[in-house]
């Protein structure tokens, strides 16, 4: 009778637990179901419990299909729900999801949303969200994609959403908030040199640099502010706000900015064809910015990328070993195939050498070990003060108009200080800064460059702390000219014409498989500068975007 009883009482809890799991996975998006599943609750942390009393069983090993499906489904159902708590619960960080989420409803005032899970690839599982925004009488619909990841939760191994701000909204950073209201900010209308308008629409690169324009000039351009849904920035963030959605429009303030119609169009069709490039033009003589493009339209790589410029610095290197007498154009100078400094041992391209050859040759070939050669003549500072006494880089005090980066050269010893010196090391510019140094070596002075004239708001212009002699100068001006025609940079250069000059690089980066590609250049008073990450040699891949530029004027 005991034995029949246990069987029995054996065959109904069966059928209760797979019930019990039927339900779940149904309802796993209601408050209760989403929290006790993800929470941490007690039922949840008997699952997870080993048969040893008091040790738990962590999960490993890569997620199912069911796993991923279940656990997007427990966020995504909690969070249409309006259940932020079982939202944030089936997250990996529930604290800082709870405060994001709850800023959608209640700052950013999104209601009736709707999301639908695409197909996942992986962990990663794509989804769109539709909802509304009001404010007051005004409502907009709200549409866009985003995408979550399910990974691993730590403690216990359950699947969970891993969380990130963008994973709200593709928009958000850490410390971002979405916000509906007035804006704080007016809009503004951004006019090229001739008077036309500038938009995203036409030129679909400038969306930082619009959105950097208004941050700067939208409350004294003479605007009115509209309703709208923003991104209001976390303070310690170099990107500005941006206007997601407008309930009411305000009424634009007018910027007028240096950027030339032509080239700019030409320049967003250049990097168009090339993933991950950038590219600046400027007038050298004056420093007004004529064009600036990105193929990537979420971040401002042109003005704000910190990257290693590679060789293209060999042209302020050059101008100091110049200055110091360690080089002279077309006097005899060391490329031997291997250097060592620091103990670090540097070498050339294929390993090349040039025997008996000058120092415009070492330029020309880019000969990495004639200016490594140098580094036990020079002081830790000696190309930190030129780069900034010539050149204006690296002392944060640009006013362009918009956000930059104006370089960093640090100030370095033994092997890292060698390697700066051909643009390796703690070394960082974006095409902005190379495509100055170009514009310095044609205009024999430094001009900041700037997008927005500063007779509209009477700020004052970086400048430099002196400038080259004649003689380095003709030298510096000599082997770029010479570079541009017989050089690395001679095959990109091909069919410019006039007064050019030129210098390429590529940049190694740590566990990337093909270089950064750089080229910098001028042809009359044009100065340009490009790059295109991980794409290999400058010459081949940055240059012919800065030639086909600077073939429209000069």
């Amino acid at each position: 009778m005991g034995k029949r009883r246990r069987v029995a009482e054996r065959r109904k809890t069966s059928p209760a637990v797979l019930a019990g799991g039927a339900i779940a996975v149904v309802a796993v998006g209601a408050a209760v179901a989403g929290y006790a599943l993800y929470g941490g609750s007690s039922a949840a942390e008997d699952r997870g419990r080993s048969t040893s009393a008091g040790e738990k069983r962590v999960k490993t090993g890569p997620l199912s299909a069911k796993e991923v499906a279940t656990a997007s489904r427990a966020f995504l159902t909690a969070w249409q729900q309006g259940s932020v708590a079982g939202a944030a619960a089936a997250t990996d960080d529930a604290a800082a999801a709870r405060e994001v989420l709850t800023g959608y409803t209640e700052k950013a005032r999104v209601r009736d949303v709707t999301l639908t899970a695409g197909s996942p690839t992986g962990a990663e599982v794509p989804f769109s969200v539709k909802g509304t925004v009001t404010h007051g009488k005004l409502s907009e619909p709200l549409v866009y994609d985003s995408a979550l990841t399910v990974v691993r939760r730590e403690t216990d191994g359950e699947p969970v959403v891993a969380w990130r701000p963008s994973v709200v909204h593709p928009d958000l950073k850490d410390g971002d908030t979405l916000v509906t209201g007035e804006a704080g900010i007016p809009p503004i209308k951004a006019l090229d040199r001739d008077g036309g308008e500038l938009t995203t629409a036409t030129y679909p690169s400038l969306g930082p640099v619009l959105d950097s324009l208004r941050e700067k000039y939208g409350k004294t351009a003479g605007g009115k502010a509209g309703i709208e849904l923003r991104v209001v920035r976390d303070k310690k963030s170099k990107s500005a706000e941006k206007t997601l959605l407008e309930l009411s429009k305000g009424t634009p303030g007018t910027v007028r900015t240096t950027l030339d119609p032509a080239l700019q169009a030409a320049a967003e069709e250049q990097v168009a064809r090339k993933a991950r490039s950038s590219v600046v033009v400027l007038r050298a003589s004056t420093g007004e910015i004529l064009a600036a493009a990105n193929a990537s339209k979420g971040f401002n790589t042109a003005f704000q990328g910190s990257l290693a410029p590679g060789s293209t610095m060999k042209v302020i290197t050059s101008s100091l070993l110049i200055e110091k007498g360690l080089a002279s154009a077309d006097k005899a100078h060391p490329c031997p195939k291997y250097f060592t400094y620091g103990g670090w041992k540097f070498q050339n391209d294929d390993k090349f050498l040039i025997k008996d050859g000058t120092f415009k040759a070492s330029f020309a070939r880019s000969c990495n070990t004639a200016f490594i050669s140098q580094a036990p003549e020079l002081d830790d500072d000696s190309l930190t003060e030129q780069a900034q006494q010539v050149f204006g880089l690296g002392l944060n005090n640009w006013s362009v108009g918009v956000s930059t980066f104006d370089g960093a050269v640090p100030v370095q010893s033994k092997a890292q200080m060698a390697a700066e010196l051909i643009g390796q090391g703690g070394v960082r510019m974006n095409p902005l800064n190379m495509a100055s140094v170009s514009a310095t070596v044609k205009s024999g002075v430094f001009h900041q460059p700037y997008l927005v004239s500063p007779e509209v708001d009477g700020r004052k212009l970086a400048t430099a702390a002196r400038t080259m002699s004649a003689g380095t100068l003709a030298q510096l001006r000599d082997l770029m000219s010479y570079t541009a025609a017989y050089g690395t940079a001679a095959e990109a250069m091909a069919g410019v014409s006039g007064d050019v000059g030129a210098k390429t690089g590529s940049a190694e980066v740590d566990n990337q498989k093909k270089p950064n590609g750089w080229f910098t250049a001028y042809r009359g008073d044009l100065a340009a500068a490009g790059v295109v990450q991980a794409a290999g040699h400058g010459g081949e891949t940055a240059g012919p975007i800065v030639a086909a530029l600077l073939k429209l004027g000069g």
